[in-house]
């Protein structure tokens, strides 16, 4: 259940990543593609599965469409609107990986005396 979980949320991602891809060109579009993830983002719970899963499924679609196409044009134009959503991505991604939990170290059991 939880690779399904984890599956889920990285398609949600990559839907909510290709919308804001779509509508940062506008100025309400890009406030409306940054609080929307944000907002996601934030209720996820902490953790690789989960709000890491969400954030890799978003940076992923960003990344892809950073290539440009056959045509010579970019999906993500070089101007303050393309350069916001750029740098959106990496505090978003980066901030996913800092949230996350401290990794859990078993507890050291004293050994018998010898």
């Amino acid at each position: 259940m939880k690779a399904l979980t984890t599956a889920g949320l990285v398609v949600a991602g990559l839907v909510v990543g290709l919308a804001s891809v779509a509508l940062h060109g506008l100025w309400w579009g890009l406030v409306l593609a940054v609080a929307a993830t944000s907002a996601a983002a934030y209720a996820l719970p902490a953790g690789w599965g989960t709000r890491v899963a969400f954030a890799v499924g978003w940076f992923a679609v960003v990344v892809y469409l950073l290539v440009p196409r056959s045509e010579g044009d970019y999906a993500i134009a070089a101007d303050a609107h393309g350069y916001a959503l750029l740098g959106y991505a990496l505090i978003l991604f980066v901030a996913c990986l800092v949230t996350l939990p401290p990794r859990r170290v078993p507890p050291v059991t004293p050994s018998g005396g010898s």
